[in-house]
């Protein structure tokens, strides 16, 4: 890895992982970057709690940072049954490698993926959109196989990344959410479309939704449920 890799990833990921500059919480980020990639270990306890006591297990959130940031600004949202899966910064690829652990073990009778922001911004390197795509396939026929039910969910608008100023990103979703849309049908899955919920009709999030362009605040949170949550009243989840 070149250094101005080095520093980008550390720049998305949170921590640094430059020689001298990684101690205390960023050291122990780093060696688990190094040792955990898909960091399964980030919720095996609440896993493994959930297996042991049976509990029913509605719907599981499938995501990265919007996902878990969702969990953390409207915790009444997820209530019992809903299971929040979302780990900051991570890439498709990450996430297919959780699925069996964070998804099929517990059994869910609904999986709900929204996956994408950061094959964008290339947080594990640089992705083509077929790569995108062949890991959003493999989650919703991992799903599929196992009796669950699929949600795939468009990628929220964003103008731009902070975290990669430049970056172009309107067009790149755009593209996904295309993908996404179309495979949804093919497949039988429920395509939940944020972007009216969210958008700002010129390819980014509204004023007041979120704060950084990308994450969405509380606000931002309860405009989505807006969309979901009759799909999952529906599906009596």
């Amino acid at each position: 890895m070149s250094l101005d890799r080095r520093t980008f990833f550390a720049a998305t990921a949170g921590f640094s992982l430059l020689p001298g500059l990684a101690t205390g919480q960023d050291a122990a980020r780093e060696k688990r970057l190094r040792e955990d990639w898909a960091w399964w270990a980030r919720y095996a306890d609440d896993n493994a709690r959930l297996r042991t006591a049976g509990e029913p297990v509605g719907v599981v959130f499938m995501g990265d940072s919007i996902t878990e940031g969702w969990r953390d600004k409207r915790p009444e949202f997820f209530r019992e049954g809903r299971v929040g899966r979302g780990i900051s910064g991570q890439t498709t690829s990450q996430m297919v490698l959780r699925m069996m652990p964070d998804v099929i073990a517990l059994r869910p009778r609904a999986v709900h993926i929204m996956a994408g922001t950061n094959d964008v911004a290339g947080n594990t390197g640089p992705m083509t959109r077929a790569q995108t795509y062949d890991n959003l396939m493999a989650m919703a026929q991992l799903a599929k196989a196992n009796g669950i039910a699929v949600l795939l969910a468009s990628v929220p608008p964003a103008a731009g990344f902070p975290w990669r100023p430049g970056l172009p990103t309107i067009e790149p979703i755009a593209e996904i959410n295309a993908w996404i849309r179309a495979y949804a049908a093919r497949i039988g899955a429920t395509h939940v479309d944020y972007a009216a919920a969210l958008g700002d009709g010129r390819g980014g999030i509204r004023k007041g939704l979120a704060l950084d362009g990308v994450h969405p605040e509380a606000a931002g949170y309860a405009a989505m449920e807006k969309v979901i949550e009759p799909i999952l009243l529906g599906m009596k989840l």
